[in-house]
This record gives C-alpha cells, sequence and structure tokens, in this order.
C-alpha cells in the first residue's frame, strides 16, 4: 500500500501583502480577515496614483513592482494583487520578477457568473484598462461558454468611490448610466471586475432591480491565497509577525485610509 500524501498545514501566522490603487482592495482585505484570521496583513493603497483604470500599462507594471518589492521589503511572505487592471497587466511581470513568491490576483468572475446565469446575459462591469486587456480576452475565451457577455465600461466609478463618500447625486448618476445598458441588454447576471464596486453594490443593486444576481470576487480570492499559502513553510517563532496583524500604508492621504 503507497502511503497517503500529507497534507500541508495553512501557515497561521504567514504575513501576507495587499495592493490595490486605492480603497477598493480593502474589499479583498475584509475576506482576507475572514478567511486567514491568524494572518498578519499588509496593505498598500496607491491612492496618489489612483486609478489605475485610466492609466497606460507600463505605468502600472511599474507600480505594481515598486509596490511588491516595498510588501516584500516589510516581510510579506505572500501577495495579493487586490486590484483587476493591475493584475490584468502587471501579474505576470510580478511573478517573473519574484518567482519564489505566491502571487494571487483579481480577474471578473466570468465562469462563475456563466455557470448560474440563467438566461446566459451575463453584464461585467470593469474599468476600461481591465476590459482592453489581453488578460480579460484570453478569460472570455476560455469561460464565456456560448454565454452573451454585455461589457459594460464604467470610466470615473472607481475615481468617485475613491472618495469614500458612498452615496453622493455624482455617484448614483454614475451608477445609473452604467447600468441602463446592462437593464436594456436583459442581462440577469452582472459581474463586478473592479475592487471598488463592492463598496457600491446597494446603489448597483438599485439600479439593476430585483431580479439580477451581483458576483464580485472578494471571497473566492481570499479562499485562493488561502490555498497557496498551505504551501508557505512555517516561519520560526522568532520571525513570525503578531497573528491578526494589520499595517496600512498610502500613497495619498493616510488619514483618508
Amino acid at each position: 500500500m503507497s502511503p497517503k500524501p500529507v497534507e500541508p498545514e495553512i501557515t497561521p501566522h504567514a504575513t501576507v501583502g495587499l495592493f490595490d490603487s486605492g480603497l477598493g482592495g480593502l474589499s479583498v482585505l475584509r475576506a482576507m480577515q475572514t478567511h486567514l484570521p491568524q494572518a498578519h496583513l499588509l496593505y498598500v493603497a496607491d491612492s496618489g496614483f489612483a486609478p489605475y483604470g485610466e492609466r497606460d500599462e507600463p505605468f502600472i507594471v511599474d507600480r505594481s513592482l515598486h509596490i511588491s518589492q516595498f510588501l516584500l521589503s516589510q516581510g510579506a511572505q505572500a501577495l495579493v494583487v487586490a486590484c483587476n487592471t493591475a493584475t490584468a497587466a502587471a501579474v505576470k511581470e510580478l511573478r517573473a520578477a519574484f518567482p519564489q513568491v505566491p502571487i494571487v490576483g483579481v480577474e471578473p468572475g466570468v465562469k462563475p457568473a456563466v455557470a448560474q446565469s440563467r438566461n446566459q446575459r451575463v453584464g461585467v462591469m470593469a474599468t476600461p484598462g481591465t476590459l482592453k486587456s489581453e488578460k480579460f480576452r484570453q478569460l472570455v475565451s476560455s469561460h464565456a461558454q456560448g454565454a452573451e457577455l454585455v461589457l459594460q465600461a464604467c470610466p470615473g466609478l472607481a475615481r468617485e468611490i475613491e472618495r469614500g463618500e458612498l452615496d453622493t447625486p455624482a455617484l448614483r448618476a454614475l451608477v445609473h448610466e452604467f447600468c441602463e445598458p446592462l437593464r436594456a441588454a436583459q442581462v440577469d447576471t452582472v459581474v463586478l471586475g473592479c475592487t471598488h464596486y463592492p463598496f457600491v453594490r446597494p446603489l448597483i443593486a438599485q439600479a439593476l432591480g430585483p431580479d439580477v444576481l451581483i458576483l464580485d470576487t472578494a471571497d473566492a480570492v481570499a479562499r485562493h491565497a488561502a490555498s497557496r499559502l498551505a504551501r508557505v513553510p512555517r516561519l520560526s517563532s522568532a520571525h513570525q509577525a503578531p497573528p491578526g496583524g494589520l499595517q496600512l500604508w498610502s500613497s495619498g492621504d493616510a488619514a483618508h485610509l
């Protein structure tokens, strides 16, 4: 009889670095705290350069490499790119630059949305940068499975959410503008393809109506990060960070973060 494989244990006090163009990645951070309550979490909000969705790809790659190097210098054992646009633009370069580091990205949940859609009409709300990326095109090619995808670029929405006031007339007007084509297309499922968007989920739900299912991927990303951390070697007690700790940095207004 061959021996049974030994299942790796999840590192309870792992230090995980997360970053986003600003406040959006806090939606992923919240899920990480649920799935890895003992992890020490480091978060960088690049608010001084937000939003990434309206930046060119070389700029996003440069910022992603710079921030990732900073997080690793602070003791991160794994990285979570808590930004759809940065994942699309830079995750390949990050994995090449740091091949020994587990790196988890986020991407619009097209596959689960198609699986749950009743009429096979699925809306995707995302930044212009995410929707025009090669990584997103590959995602659609792999998982659309014949469903009709209605792609809705939302320029300016992440920027408005970044202000931190989540129920202003300007924000409601943007949400209505971007949801109206999805209603007209009679989608029954909508993917939130930017980590900022879950913070205005109530406004989006109101604009789309009660029969539309809304999906974001924060919980799935956190579960995937937890599984990847199962393969991170345990640190000696002398080098472990405090369990459940949280450190935050911002390239913008720290008080706003």
